[in-house]
């Protein structure tokens, strides 16, 4: 007679995919899940794609050990099953399970997804009927989980807001505990309460009840009080970021006028070098990795870089230990700095001069001189490294021809410097589409059509003449679809759910990407993406995410949409509040009373 593990079909399942560790959890630091208790609200992180990104994703390890610690709470995972693991599922009549407890992600009270990229939402679908869980929300029924979503997208919600119960707003150490406390004080209630209680939390939109004042991102103010993860999960098997990681700042204070992240995640609050290094140590004793990654959106920002340097410098010496910074400012400091960590002089250093003439840097508030650019190329070379990789975007609003020929000149003097310094000088260019995103600046420009972004990629391309420079571009195709989707509305969530029923999965990449089904689906649905992704807005127009509070106001992003088109740069927010529309709505230092 077979025991109840050998009987188990999971295990027929799991010997038939390539990788199945991305599904058997047990990893160092995870679970187990909590004993069965009617009274705790079982969360179910489901992140849209696949075990090796979202392992490498330090928000839902943040999540995931928060949930772990409210006494009313318990958390799980699940990712999104490659198209092999997806295949045997079906076949085998099995629904998918979260790695703790192997339960079905069905009888979960919460299933909890981050909108990261737009180019996932048909993963969400993906894990949604795996589970047999009914896609709408209007459909679901008493013992359907709750799905909320939160991160970036949640931000420009209409696209996914049929799908979505509650999307949370803002960081998710302050609304998980309110939202999960909610649902724990109604459990045996119905999902209409539970649902109705979560819309009356500020920073918490639900769709099916509209809200009567635009729905208020909530902030962490004091990040060295916030909670952080002592116990993060050690993969068993290779992820895209394989390291401690720990954030040292949210937002930035730069101000460039195409970055979501930037414009949105404000105002800046640092962790002191004390609580980094505290919970650097402590993870380093706890979980074997021997690299640290410091994250920000500019590292080199951080105020407290200096100490924490003394204070690591014995640790990584006589542990060796790697110190990462995985944002990198295009100047000689941020450079220098990276060769005090670097000890083996291998790969190569990372910039992003995001277009290739100074006018247009001003345009985009880049805050990148061409002398920047020369002196961190100076002092890449000089400390010895033998290859950089510059990013740059085509299609910003105002560019022009030299402002893509300006590309070249920034690599061909990479070359010659590179060469007076005796180094091979190899370097990489990667352009990718400019997107205008919510939120931001240019939330009302056209984007470019696809079909002109590849006539310009291919022009920068062809026009290299130095063997040292090589230059790559993102499809365009799948820029104008992340395009559509970045500013789009609540009609579109039949195009994702009609294409997710026609294959399409795993958007973001390129092997799986269909560009002419996702075009067959518009035309099918009467849907034209070019209102979406290439016409301009009026700037009067009701936007699909006015009803959504960011904290910067949209006198700020108009300000600096009409600076924009003039050319004038706006100053770094540590130089002096630039009214953003957080100063006086936080008690953060320097907009508490700016």
């Amino acid at each position: 007679m077979l025991s109840e593990r050998e009987a188990d079909p999971r295990r027929a399942i799991l010997a038939s995919v390539k990788r199945p560790s991305r599904y058997t959890g047990g990893e160092w630091g995870s679970g187990p899940a909590k004993s069965p208790d009617s009274n705790t609200v079982r969360v179910c992180y489901a992140f849209p794609d696949v075990y090796e990104v979202g392992m490498s994703y330090l928000g839902y390890q943040i999540l995931y050990g928060l949930t772990k610690a409210l006494p009313f709470a318990d958390a799980e995972r699940v990712y999104t099953p490659w198209p092999d693991m997806e295949e045997a599922l079906r076949s085998s009549g099995t629904k998918l399970w979260a790695l703790e407890s192997r339960r079905s992600v069905s009888e979960f009270d919460v299933v909890g997804f981050t909108l990261q990229y737009e180019l996932s939402y048909t993963n969400i679908l993906t894990i949604l009927d795996l589970a047999g869980i009914p896609f709408r929300s209007e459909n679901r029924k008493e013992g359907d989980p709750i799905v909320i979503a939160g991160g970036p997208g949640a931000l420009a919600p209409e696209p996914m807001s049929p799908f979505i119960d509650a999307f949370c707003i803002g960081d998710g150490e302050v609304l998980v505990p309110e939202v999960l406390k909610a649902i724990h004080e109604l459990k045996g209630r119905s999902r209409d309460e539970k649902i109705r209680a979560l819309s009356k939390i500020e920073g918490v939109y639900v769709p099916l009840i509209k809200p009567d004042k635009p729905v208020m991102r909530r902030i962490v103010e004091d990040l060295d009080s916030a909670f952080y993860n002592r116990d993060l999960i050690v993969p068993n098997t290779g992820i895209v970021h394989d390291r401690i990681a720990v954030q040292v700042f949210k937002g930035c204070t730069r101000g460039c006028r195409f970055c979501q992240a930037g414009m949105i995640d404000r105002p800046v609050r640092e962790r002191t070098a004390e609580s980094v290094a505290s919970q650097v140590e402590e993870l380093l004793h706890k979980t074997g990795w021997e690299e640290i990654g410091l994250l920000s959106l500019a590292t080199c920002d951080w105020s407290e870089m200096g100490e924490i340097l003394k204070r690591f410098g014995p640790l990584l010496k006589n542990n060796q230990i790697k110190l990462s910074l995985p944002s990198l400012r295009v100047d000689a400091f941020s450079v220098n700095l990276a060769a005090e960590l670097e000890s083996i002089r291998k790969g190569g250093l990372t910039f992003a001069p995001e277009a290739g003439t100074q006018r247009l840097r001003n345009v985009i508030n880049k805050g990148v001189s061409d002398e920047d650019i020369e002196s961190a190329l100076e002092a890449t070379f000089s400390h010895g490294w033998d290859r950089v990789k510059l990013y740059f975007m085509m299609g910003l609003p105002t560019e022009k021809d030299e402002d893509l020929a300006g590309i070249h000149e920034i690599c061909n003097k990479a070359v010659s410097i590179a060469k007076r310094h005796k180094r091979r000088g190899d370097v990489s260019v990667s352009l990718a589409g400019f997107v205008p995103k919510a939120h931001t600046p240019f939330q009302w420009e056209a984007q470019l059509d696809r079909h002109t972004l590849r006539e310009r990629g291919r022009w920068v391309k062809n026009n290299i003449r130095n063997r040292k420079v090589t230059i790559s571009y993102h499809e365009p195709e799948q820029t104008y679809i992340e395009g559509v989707f970045a500013r789009g509305d609540a009609r579109l969530a039949d195009a994702v759910e009609e294409a997710w029923k026609r294959g399409e999965r795993f958007d973001g990449w390129s092997e799986f990407f269909n560009f002419e089904r996702w075009m067959q689906v518009f035309d099918d649905l009467g849907i034209d993406p070019d209102t979406y992704a290439c016409r301009e807005r009026c700037l009067d127009e009701i936007l699909p995410w006015d009803h959504i509070d960011s904290g910067v106001s949209k006198q700020f992003l108009l300000r600096e949409r009409e600076r924009a088109l003039t050319g004038d740069v706006t100053r770094d927010c540590r130089d002096g509040c630039n009214a953003c529309g957080w100063q006086g709505r936080t008690a953060v230092k320097g907009c508490s009373d700016a």
